[in-house]
């Protein structure tokens, strides 16, 4: 049994082949959208439906196999870092994604000033700037 089909069944998941094959697309790493995932999913199984590919990714994320965020403006990208609540940087200028850690140590911003009664279990925090490559072609501009 492979470590894929492991962790599905870890998580009390059926092992299907557009299981196996979404997360060894997120394992490649990035913040891949739905389509980008679409068309690897594809190149490995010939076809699947976008739809099993979002019932796929549901499944996943609620599992805590995946993340789904929402950079504003952004649709909707999916990647396997998930449960560690790290947080993301996005570049205004081309849209790439990049990775944060959290505070070493305590997660701060689980501790919000006032809860208003809720438990709060992740934050979901998202810087905004531009990349070094936007930002070199920004000087070459100038």
């Amino acid at each position: 049994m492979s470590a894929a089909e492991e962790l599905l069944r870890s998580r009390g998941l059926r092992v299907t082949r557009p299981r196996l094959a979404v997360l060894d697309v997120l394992a490649g790493g990035g913040h891949l959208e739905v389509d980008e995932i679409t068309r690897q999913v594809r190149e490995r199984l010939d076809s699947v439906s976008t739809q099993a590919v979002y019932d796929v990714l549901g499944a996943l994320s609620r599992a805590g196999l995946s993340r789904r965020i929402e950079p504003a403006g952004s649709p909707a990208r999916y990647e396997a870092r998930a449960g560690d609540n790290h947080h993301h940087v996005v570049c205004r200028g081309c849209g790439e994604i990049a990775d944060i850690d959290c505070a070493v140590g305590s997660a701060p911003c689980l501790e919000p000033g006032v809860a208003h009664g809720f438990e709060v279990d992740e934050a979901e925090v998202t810087f905004w700037g531009l990349c070094p490559g936007c930002q070199a072609r920004r000087s070459a501009d100038s």
